[in-house]
């Protein structure tokens, strides 16, 4: 039966530039599958009879390069279009049952026709989609022997598609868990973000926890297996956070903050009075999620932003709290991550699993911070009304920390009194700091 795929003019025009050269031509990998799921396609891959020395030569005028054996890509208005020789057993292959052979799984192993619309599926891949099985091409230890990486890929594209694990290529996922080891810390990160930002996240998470996969790149996630709570959470610490993760927003830096909020609290983890306590375990899961993120390669911007809001995340509000104490915690935290906070926040309190009267709390700071950040002026010391030039110069002070000390306090100050954030009220402030 024909399948309809909206192809983009420049895949059509790789396709025929190749086809007028004499070679075969075929779209490749998840375009296909997702072609006949109707899901949206993301990249396009194309697989050819041609060497690379002649995909080049056919796409002279076309921006190009070659980082991979075999591959090469084109680059047009800022995409890129991988298009790759057919592939053997002992490099290029002969013909393109050859090199499906050789594709991780079998709904990935179907390659598309454009001119007659044909979907060619040597290795049942159709059948495995509509048996919702992610299955190894062939002998799945030969698939994960050749790139370990597809250990993580058949959790991840399982997670995706909502698909479970063909039993054989399961069994030879766990025995084979350990040869993630030697693949590139920056591929397994990238797959890992790729399981964090499925729709539902601990599916695959707990799949990785099962097969082994998570002992190995993630092994302090494991310590908060098992481990239960005090009365205010009704889940074990790792169940926890995988609530927190599922209830968070699809963003990078949420999710990363809810996978690893908690992640010291097994070290934390003290008994009193016949209860469970974990003091200081903000201050220790952020400083432990620092590490984590630099051993898997994140940039340092995403490594501040997530532990920036760990740190953060008991925000210990009270009704009694003043406006000045709701435009302190606002700098604090910083006014451009606020929203991020209240947001993983709320998902925090709900993983916890009780009726949390903590979640109205947290409604009425999130109508009390919308307040209050309409008047709230002085966000940073760049924003008082006198700057540390002029406080030296009345206090007679010398360029050092005791001037951002001062600048500190007057922020402080109009916290409580935003309307005392002119030139005249501060250097009242000041001349009464002087006397004291």
């Amino acid at each position: 039966m024909p399948v309809k795929m909206d192809i983009p003019p420049f895949v059509t025009k790789i396709i025929q530039g190749l086809q007028r050269a004499g070679h075969e031509a075929y779209i490749v990998g998840g375009a296909p599958r997702d072609a006949y799921l109707r899901r949206p396609i993301m990249d396009w891959d194309i697989t050819t009879s041609a060497s690379p020395e002649k995909i080049k030569t056919a796409f002279s005028g076309i921006r190009h390069f070659s980082l991979k054996h075999g591959t090469v890509t084109l680059v047009h208005n800022g995409q890129l279009y991988e298009v790759t020789c057919f592939r053997g057993s002992r490099g290029i292959g002969k013909n393109l049952k050859e090199d499906l052979g050789l594709r991780d799984f079998t709904i990935n192993a179907m390659a598309y026709e454009p001119g007659s619309e044909k979907l060619l599926d040597p290795y049942g891949g159709r059948g495995d989609i509509a048996q919702g099985l992610v299955r190894a091409v062939g002998a799945p230890e030969d698939r994960f022997r050749e790139d370990p990486l597809r250990l993580m890929r058949a959790i991840r594209i399982a997670n995706q598609l909502g698909f479970r694990i063909d039993p054989k290529t399961l069994d030879a996922l766990i025995s084979m868990a350990n040869l993630l080891k030697t693949v590139a810390t920056e591929r397994v990160r990238d797959e890992m973000m790729k399981v964090l930002l499925c729709r539902k996240p601990s599916i695959g998470f707990n799949l990785m926890r099962r097969t082994g996969l998570l002992n190995v790149f993630l092994p302090e996630l494991m310590e908060g297996y098992l481990k239960r709570q005090n009365t205010y959470h009704r889940f074990t610490i790792f169940k926890h956070v995988m609530v927190t993760v599922d209830r968070v927003d699809a963003d990078p830096v949420l999710r990363l903050t809810a996978l690893f909020h908690d992640i010291a609290k097994p070290r934390c983890r003290t008994k009193s009075d016949g209860r469970w306590r974990f003091l200081g375990h903000e201050e220790a899961s952020a400083g432990l999620a620092e590490e984590i993120m630099e051993r898997l390669k994140f940039g340092k911007e995403t490594r501040q932003e997530v532990t920036h809001l760990i740190f953060h995340h008991l925000i210990g509000y009270g009704s009694q709290w003043t406006d000045g104490a709701v435009r302190r915690l606002i700098r604090k935290v910083g006014p451009e991550n606020v929203g991020r906070l209240l947001a993983f926040r709320r998902a925090d309190l709900l993983a916890h699993g009780m009726g949390n009267e903590k979640l109205h709390l947290l409604d009425e700071l999130e109508e009390r911070i919308e307040k209050v950040s309409a008047e709230f002026l002085v966000k940073k010391r760049g924003d008082l009304a006198i700057d540390g030039s002029q406080v030296m110069a009345f206090l007679g002070l010398s360029p050092g920390p005791e001037v951002g000390k001062v600048l500190g306090e007057l922020m402080e100050a109009v916290a409580d009194q935003p309307e005392g954030n002119t030139e005249e009220g501060l250097l009242e402030l000041l001349k009464a700091m002087k006397k004291a």
